[in-house]
């Protein structure tokens, strides 16, 4: 990324935590993300976007760490201030939009509602706002659409009307909390491709939230590989794809099934369980589920490393000469 263009979202060492009968989650542990104006980054996380608007779950708290939205400092903001920023400059999308609507209302008031509350003007003038807001994404017939509740519409329907709200008030940063889980492939290429189309005409920032790299690859200009809590490998998306360092990120590639893969053979899978976040380990939290570890993995944590915009925590990055070339040729002795 530049460093000339208007940066939407800056995290720096972001530590959250969640407290839960007496045990504290690390659910999200130093975590350091920037991006600009008309770029999107796409990341693993749900809890790092909740932190970004300050919706945490009961116990959950900002431990550490800072969250700038347009420069301004969100961790020092109180409930009014918060409440003037989510809708207005930060908009997010979540995974289901059933459970994003209200079944009692009409969607048309439901848009025009998020416009009343962050900008003046009559009912009348915030419905033909979400009328227009409706055309914008895509929905047939918006004026028609108006009265109709939730439950009248599809569910990719729905989830364009979730889009139509989050964008009424044009944000400069749009979350979108894996958008696409609850619609089948048809209707996720759909919303992806508005979601790409809205991002360029609004010069918004966008965070994609996804655990599908086949979306990141299509969608992100930028990603960032999380794990347990923590941002392990960061770089463009295309360098990233062609060239990983992380083994995490390798593992989760070489998990992927690709076209000449053999349907007799399985497909790789990560051996092990993720951390227990409550007792995080000491040294790299990959390092029990890493074929490369050594015991400096296992009691160390790893700093980022690597040069420019691609950076890495590990001590054996793929590709160096501690580490094999390929998880999945050790692990089944089938592919190189």
């Amino acid at each position: 990324m530049s460093g000339n263009a208007a940066v939407a979202l800056e995290i720096t060492d972001l530590r959250t935590r969640i407290e839960r009968g007496g045990r504290v989650v690390h659910a999200v542990d130093g975590v350091s993300l920037r991006i600009e104006a008309g770029q999107t980054l796409g990341c693993g996380k749900s809890m790092t976007a909740m932190s970004v608007l300050r919706l945490l779950p009961p116990g959950g708290r900002i431990a550490g760490g800072a969250i700038r939205v347009n420069g301004q400092d969100v961790v020092a903001m109180d409930d009014r201030q918060l409440r003037a920023l989510r809708g207005s400059q930060v908009a997010m999308v979540f995974q289901d939009p059933m459970t994003s609507l209200n079944p009692t209302m009409t969607i048309g008031r439901q848009i025009a509602e998020a416009v009343r509350t962050h900008r003046s003007g009559s009912w009348k003038q915030a419905m033909a706002r979400a009328e227009e807001m409706l055309g914008l994404v895509g929905m047939p017939t918006p004026r028609d659409r108006l009265g109709d509740y939730p439950h009248q519409l599809s569910g990719g329907l729905r989830q364009r009307v979730v889009v139509a709200m989050a964008l009424a008030c044009e944000p400069t940063l749009l979350i979108a909390d894996e958008p696409t889980t609850a619609l089948d492939v048809t209707v996720q290429a759909q919303i992806l491709r508005l979601l790409d189309r809205l991002k360029a005409e609004l010069n918004m920032a966008m965070l994609l939230i996804t655990h599908d790299l086949g979306v990141i690859a299509g969608h992100a200009d930028d990603v960032a590989v999380m794990y347990a809590g923590q941002v392990v490998e960061q770089a463009p998306t295309v360098e990233l794809f062609a060239d990983m360092h992380h083994p995490y990120t390798e593992a989760l590639l070489a998990s992927i099934p690709m076209v000449d893969h053999d349907p007799d053979e399985p497909l790789y899978s990560i051996p092990g369980l993720p951390p227990d976040l409550i007792h995080p380990p000491t040294g790299c939290r990959f390092a029990a589920r890493c074929r490369y570890a050594t015991d400096e993995c296992r009691t160390v944590q790893p700093d980022m490393a690597g040069s420019g915009a691609h950076r890495f925590a590990c001590f054996h990055p793929v590709g160096s000469p501690v580490a094999p070339s390929s998880p999945v040729a050790a692990a089944s002795g089938s592919r190189s």
